[in-house]
């Protein structure tokens, strides 16, 4: 008997993958169905059914979902990548069991096989979506990570704002990871540009405490190593008090109110002098 379900399965291929598409447009799955999408959904039927035999429907770790597995893979982190829901994925193999089973239902009469076969093709695609889970989780903390990243270079951008002089204001929570980051990129710059004064503008940071303060400490050690003097604004009153309450020494360091104040602060130790030139009318 188990020779004629496997029969009807492939035979029935067709109407599976119509069915399950069918389903899956009727979820909202997909806004419309793409011919990649299409493709997939193709490939992963076939493989399927091609990895479907006597031995491999009674084990669901079968070495010839192998193909099968690392298709899925492959799918579910490029369709985390491509933005779908948790929901829509986990959809994608529901459906595709929905569809397999309601033509085993038309296809089979006798109640005690169809319920065999159903709980077998059930394990199946059950292991299967939870494999997409994992993989589907991996893609997503991938992209996370990736934004992340980006986000992180884009908030600590180095503009040089004068021969010699380059500024950064930092936006945000400084913490371990984002203080290599802001090193690297302002010694890069120092580097690049041949910058001897850089200033670190923390007006867009939302407050200081000891870690801050370390971390801040630690990017001016750096730059001096480097040859360049480091300048710190954006001291407000509110930082100024909490610095003081916590202890922490910033008296070698140069401090600012505004980036305004710690330009010209540069200006005066380039021995560089702006004048507003005056127009005879």
């Amino acid at each position: 008997m188990q020779n004629q379900v496997l029969s009807i399965l492939k035979e029935k291929k067709s109407s599976i993958f119509e069915l399950w598409t069918k389903k899956q447009s009727n979820l909202n799955a997909f806004d419309s169905f793409s011919n990649n999408e299409e493709n997939e959904s193709e490939d992963f039927i076939n493989a399927f059914f091609n990895a479907l035999n006597e031995s491999s429907i009674e084990d669901v770790s079968a070495t010839e979902f192998d193909k099968v597995n690392e298709m899925l893979i492959g799918i579910s982190i490029s369709r985390a990548k491509r933005g779908f829901s948790p929901r829509e994925n986990a959809t994608y193999l529901l459906t595709f069991k929905e569809a397999v089973l309601e033509i085993l239902s038309k296809e089979i009469e006798d109640p005690t096989i169809l319920y065999a076969n159903n709980l077998k093709i059930s394990n199946i695609v059950d292991n299967m979506t939870i494999l997409t889970f994992e993989a589907f989780m991996k893609g997503r903390e991938d992209v996370i990570l990736r934004q992340t990243d980006e986000i992180s270079e884009i908030s600590t951008p180095v503009i040089k704002v004068w021969d010699g002089i380059v500024a950064l204001p930092i936006i945000g929570t400084l913490d371990s990871a984002r203080t290599q980051i802001v090193m690297e990129n302002l010694l890069l710059q120092i580097v690049e540009t041949g910058s001897s004064i850089a200033i670190l503008d923390i007006s867009g940071v939302p407050a200081v405490d000891s870690l801050v303060a370390q971390h801040l400490i630690k990017t001016v050690s750096a730059t001096r190593l480097m040859g360049a003097e480091c300048i710190i604004s954006g001291i407000r009153p509110e930082i100024a008090q909490t610095v003081v309450h916590l202890g922490i020494d910033l008296s070698n360091i140069i401090t600012k109110a505004t980036l305004a104040s710690a330009l010209k602060t540069a200006f005066v130790m380039l021995q560089l002098e702006v004048q507003k030139k005056r127009t005879n009318i």
